[in-house]
């Protein structure tokens, strides 16, 4: 007869209705956190993955074009329209980089750079209010948690 191997536990393994509210709280979670950019953006045409280009660039001006994929995990393709309409309304410049011609690199224009700061402003000032709600210890679990979670995408 096969043995059986003894099965990892914690207090949430066995609990799926925990889980299933974990995964509800952090849907809306996620959806008051980008509702309000989200309405920022669309006045101007543009969708959330234009905010993520802006964000990303923002923290690391000059990135080329495949950083930036990368980074978002898309391809090129999928990146050429919103760079284009980036660029077309006067928020991103971009401009080939001077060690090889065939590398465009991104960077954000005062506009693009104020559009930015406006959109990830009003994230961050949720994140704030709801880590000073919460506490110390509870941020830090918070961090802890959605660290492990992100983790997976490194692998």
């Amino acid at each position: 007869m096969p043995r059986k191997t003894p099965e990892k536990t914690n207090a949430y393994t066995h609990d799926h209705s925990r889980l299933i509210d974990a995964w509800r709280v952090m849907h809306y979670a996620l959806r008051a956190v980008i509702a309000e950019p989200d309405r920022m953006l669309a006045k101007r045409g543009l969708t959330r993955v234009h905010h993520r280009i802006l964000f990303f660039v923002a923290r690391q001006p000059g990135m080329s074009v495949g950083e930036l994929q990368a980074v978002l995990d898309v391809t090129k393709q999928a990146l050429n329209t919103p760079l284009k309409q980036l660029q077309t309304q006067g928020l991103i410049d971009l401009s080939k980089a001077a060690h090889d011609a065939r590398v465009r690199r991104i960077e954000l224009t005062a506009e693009g750079a104020s559009l930015e700061a406006k959109l990830t402003g009003e994230q961050l000032q949720m994140f704030a209010e709801a880590f000073a709600h919460a506490g110390e210890d509870a941020t830090a679990s918070w961090f802890e948690v959605t660290g492990k979670l992100a983790e997976r995408i490194a692998r």
